[in-house]
């Protein structure tokens, strides 16, 4: 491609609403375009080369491992998502819409109802599977606050992919098939990511895992051991149950008067103890379907702090929101005097596993001014969850060693989901003995377009995007200082010329433009490798630039030919 024939419209000017590397490098080398500012982006030729680049990485190792490619409608009958019961629990992120006959459908922002629909059309029989189909298409959800250009944008490209199985066994075997086919991708893209244990959110399922591109703007925190592989979401993310080392109180189990001691450290100062100690007792309202809400008390040690994903999947809720104190007052509870064990009749209490069979503890007596000391919950019957949020420095549970957060960007998400939407849409097979089974189901998704955004989130400095191999938009780059100097310009074609008859993909910068204009948009484009052809050209040497780091290596004019054959 010529340069001056490419449509690649660059700026000096950063975006009002950018802050992150890949959203400003990307508006700003011409890669793609905002759409009024709404998380909506249209892709220019560049932006659209890239795309079609990593999708085309994604789809080939897919494709290896035995995958088949669909293409599903980007507008979803609603009642799918009734049949499976999403409908209501999605929430407002669903764009729901009426056509002219006044039938509901939404935009789907991930499609496990229309490929269930699909197989259970077409697919009858245990001999027709296993089956995993995937897609690569646009997937719309109407963010509240759509920021960070293609990182969180409301309509994207995903890669979204669905299997069927005869068992469990079956579909955990496709699930490593997956992990270990997507690392190949990652690898492929040039990328340093973490796989780690996941929620499974508003998808579901039993297991899941994310993978998460390592950068310092991601806006998920993951946690992991540097000792072995450990990594999860800090919603999902577990850790080696730790003793205490403070003494314990010493006190028979009795009501004791402490006047204006609302939290933890103001309790702790009180009576002298260690806040592992102490009970936390935290009030949520959980929301449910059908517009259905109770309070939840979330009880756990006063050291620890309450991870609301675990506690909403603790309840089963779509949601937790916080509750008023008059909430409170209504129901029987006193703010700031909660405990675990004086909740009124009805309140559902859960408590954290790191509580079961603790004794010595400390928590609220539901009176104003008053807690409970000497609390033993040794064989108490409750309800147990982990709840707790791991921290840095907590022993990882495999291996023993302190955990440390990091940052991430997820771009890839694999789910085993069982026979969650399997049942309910009524996705059977006929087994051996002729019996109909629901179909068990794994379900795998890739942010194909927030790739781009990821790439360049790791991959950049302060003059623009370094795009990685098998991402960038061109293999090389010929720039042409002076296009009036004729010896230039006939050495700029030659390469030109003969590089494309070899087959790599070259920007020939055949433009008017002075030379430091040239290489600013180099940079900012963020091509791996570059020749320069300039002043130097009289004494026959040319530069060869590789985009990471800025490294140049004068060449012999007469050999740059023989070097880029070798080299590309």
């Amino acid at each position: 491609m010529r340069f001056s024939r490419l449509l690649v419209p660059t700026t000096k000017e950063t975006p009002n609403d950018a802050t992150l590397a890949s959203h400003i490098y990307l508006i700003r080398g011409g890669f793609i375009q905002s759409v009024g500012g709404s998380g909506l982006y249209n892709f220019l030729p560049l932006g659209k080369k890239v795309l079609d680049k990593v999708r085309a990485v994604v789809k080939d190792e897919l494709d290896k491992a035995g995958c088949q490619e669909v293409s599903l409608s980007f507008v979803t009958p609603a009642s799918l998502w009734e049949e499976s019961g999403r409908y209501e629990k999605y929430g407002k992120e669903l764009l729901r819409f009426k056509d002219r006959k006044n039938n509901e459908f939404v935009l789907g922002p991930t499609h496990e109802e229309m490929m269930v629909n699909l197989v259970r059309q077409s697919v009858k029989s245990y001999k027709q599977l296993p089956l995993n189909l995937y897609q690569i298409n646009l997937k719309f959800r109407d963010e509240i606050r759509p920021r960070f250009g293609l990182m969180r944008g409301r309509e994207f490209l995903m890669k979204d992919g669905y299997s069927f199985h005869v068992n469990e066994e079956d579909m955990k075997r496709e699930f490593d098939l997956m992990e270990e086919t997507y690392r190949k991708i990652f690898i492929r893209l040039g990328l340093e990511f973490r796989v780690v244990e996941a929620d499974s959110g508003a998808i579901g399922g039993s297991g899941s895992k994310e993978f998460m591109v390592l950068a310092d703007s991601g806006e998920d925190t993951i946690v992991v051991c540097d000792n072995c592989d450990y990594g999860a979401n800090i919603e999902a993310a577990v850790r080696k149950e730790k003793p205490c080392d403070a003494k314990a109180p010493e006190a028979d189990f009795a009501k004791s008067h402490t006047p204006d001691t609302t939290t933890i450290e103001d309790l702790a100062t009180f009576f002298h103890v260690d806040p592992y100690y102490l009970v936390k007792t935290v009030a949520k309202r959980a929301l449910y379907d059908e517009g259905r809400s109770e309070i939840v008390l979330f009880a756990l040690r006063g050291s620890d702090e309450l991870q609301e994903v675990k506690a909403c999947n603790a309840v089963d809720a779509n949601d937790l929101v916080d509750v008023t104190e008059e909430e409170l007052s209504e129901v029987g509870l006193e703010a700031g005097y909660m405990g675990p064990t004086t909740a009124p009749e009805g309140v559902r209490v859960v408590f954290d596993n790191n509580l079961k069979d603790a004794s010595s503890m400390i928590c609220g007596a539901n009176e104003k001014d008053y807690h409970l000391v000497g609390n033993s919950f040794v064989g108490l019957d409750a309800d147990y969850h982990d709840l707790a949020a791991v921290q840095e420095g907590d022993l990882c549970v495999h291996c023993g060693s302190p955990l440390r957060y990091t940052k991430g960007i997820e771009a890839g998400h694999i789910f085993q989901l069982g026979t969650q939407y399997s049942e309910p849409l009524g996705c059977n097979f006929l087994d051996e003995n002729g019996k109909a089974q629901p179909m068990v189901m794994g379900t795998y998704g890739i942010g194909v377009s927030r790739l781009l955004a990821a790439i360049i989130e790791q991959n950049h400095d302060d003059k623009g995007c370094i795009w990685t191999k098998e991402s960038a938009p061109f293999d090389l780059q010929i720039l042409v200082s002076n296009i009036k100097d004729e010896e230039q310009v006939a050495l700029g074609e030659k390469l030109y010329e003969a590089m494309k008859a070899k087959g790599a993909d070259v920007l020939l910068d055949d433009r008017k433009d002075r030379f430091g204009a040239k290489m600013k948009d180099y940079e900012l484009l963020g091509v791996p490798h570059a020749v320069v052809i300039g002043k130097k050209l009289a004494d026959g040497l040319v530069e060869f630039v590789s985009r990471d780091g800025m490294i140049k290596e004068e060449i012999s004019s007469e050999k740059v030919l023989n070097f880029l054959m070798e080299r590309f």
